[in-house]
């Protein structure tokens, strides 16, 4: 897997972005993501699926509350499907924020393909976040992935590669493939060691790569800013327990040598390799 280039994919095309909380989404990164989306470009819902097809409520229950009038209300764990237009290139985007189902998974992939396709969805794009082994004082890695060969060849990328069990993206992706849309999967790497919600580091990771994906520029706000603190937080926890703060210098002593300069030489000769076709594309020949 690697990391693709800004507007690799089709001007004008419509992209479908999704994240599911619970398996898929460490820190909460990647629903953060799509919630952090749907707010700067001014979403509008257009559709939601019945939780009761879908959902377990004794793994997910509502939740009961008081509504603007006062009046107690019972907020259920539903998916919706939310609208937006990104405000310079002017892409149809569609954001999907729901929680992974309990049951049905294929019929619940089913529903919110037929939404898609009435939105004219030509792009799938899903979002998660998974703990690993990395230092929270390093950038957060980010990959990018597809399954077709046709995609990954198109947007160079390697090939997904992953054996074992999967999750709602997995199935979404694998679905939507099978239905003639492209799809591409993007992961961050969540520090396991801090995996307590929420991950604004890793949320802003995603976020970057969303931004290089589709060719346009997010409005990041105080996210940055939030980044920052939560590092800074993630800094004092290590340096008031020795065994953490030894892990951590650990992790980051694995993640440099993975990119001493030979590393890090055969990197930028691929960059530029993906710089060349991509300019032989533009000019035609």
């Amino acid at each position: 897997m690697s990391e693709s280039q800004a507007g690799d994919l089709p001007v004008g095309a419509t992209v479908l972005l999704a994240a599911f909380e619970g398996w898929n989404d460490a820190g909460s990164a990647a629903t953060q993501a799509v919630a952090y989306l749907s707010e700067v470009w001014d979403a509008e819902q257009v559709d939601e699926l019945d939780p009761e097809e879908y959902h377990d409520f004794q793994v997910n229950r509502p939740v009961v509350g008081l509504g603007p009038d006062g009046t107690r209300e019972i907020t259920w764990p539903t998916t919706s499907v939310s609208l937006a237009t990104a405000p310079v290139t002017g892409r149809s985007v569609v954001l999907v924020h729901g929680i992974e189902p309990s049951m049905r998974w294929r019929r619940y992939c089913t529903e919110l393909l037929d939404i898609a396709a009435g939105l004219h969805v030509e792009w799938v794009v899903t979002i998660g976040a998974l703990l690993a082994d990395v230092p929270h004082t390093r950038p957060i890695p980010v990959t990018v992935s597809a399954d077709d060969p046709d995609v990954a060849q198109a947007l160079d990328l390697e090939r997904n590669t992953y054996e074992g069990p999967t999750g709602i993206v997995g199935v979404l992706q694998h679905e939507a493939a099978a239905r003639g849309l492209k799809a591409v999967s993007l992961w961050a790497a969540v520090p396991h060691y801090v995996a307590h919600p929420p991950s604004p580091k890793a949320t802003l990771a995603l976020l970057h790569q969303v931004e290089q994906l589709i060719g346009e520029p997010i409005p990041l706000g105080e996210l940055p800013e939030d980044a920052a603190a939560w590092q800074a937080g993630v800094d004092e926890l290590a340096g008031e327990d020795s065994e953490i703060g030894e892990y951590v210098r650990q992790l980051e002593e694995a993640k440099d040598t993975a990119e001493l300069p030979e590393a890090s030489g055969e990197a930028i000769a691929r960059e530029f390799e993906r710089y060349l076709r991509r300019r032989d594309k533009g000019s035609g020949t």
